[in-house]
């Protein structure tokens, strides 16, 4: 399939990319051999081939719950670069204005 340099342009417009004449020559030749090859894919009967949502057997590897002990508040805040009374201290990203 020959695709024009009309085309490609077009495709490089809607993918916003800033091709030179140079590149837009080159990528026509490569897009067509790519569609070429997607109309042989496309020509290939699979009527007989079952949909595979997958090809590797999948299954969930979880570790079982068990209840553990957690970090005490002294712990958690222990390497907090500011801390007060046993909570986090962060800086206000909203205002109060309301805004």
């Amino acid at each position: 399939m020959n695709l024009t340099k009309d085309e490609v342009a077009h495709v490089a417009e809607l993918a916003k990319l800033q091709l030179t004449d140079t590149e837009l020559e080159e990528f026509a030749g490569q897009l067509g051999q790519i569609l070429t090859y997607a109309q042989q894919v496309q020509s290939v009967d699979t009527s007989a081939v079952p949909p595979t949502p997958q090809v590797l057997p999948l299954t969930n590897v979880l570790a079982t719950d068990e209840a553990r002990g957690s970090l005490s508040n002294e712990q958690a805040v222990v390497n907090a670069p500011d801390s007060d009374d046993g909570y986090f201290r962060v800086v206000a990203v909203f205002d109060d204005s309301g805004a």
